[in-house]
């Protein structure tokens, strides 16, 4: 009965280091495409989301002061006499 206990834990410790083999190439290949994927991003010149959201405030910021000096031209317009 002893071997037979013996064998059983030798089978539940090789399943536990193959668990455990198994988690690390999973760690391993999530990471290696994680860089692939980074890489290809790169690559593509995408841009980051700050990035964007700023570019995004600078339009918006130009686009209200563009709507300021038509509103000052239009005013002078219509005082200037013609």
């Amino acid at each position: 009965m002893q071997t037979r206990n013996k064998v059983f834990e030798d089978i539940s410790q090789l399943m536990t280091n193959a668990m455990g083999v198994a988690q690390g190439a999973k760690e391993e290949a999530e990471t290696a495409l994680k860089s692939m994927l980074d890489r290809w991003l790169a690559d593509r010149d995408f841009v980051t989301r700050e990035e964007f959201d700023a570019v995004r405030a600078m339009a918006q910021k130009a686009r209200e002061e563009n709507e300021a000096l038509k509103a000052r031209l239009d005013a002078l317009e219509a005082k200037s006499p013609d």
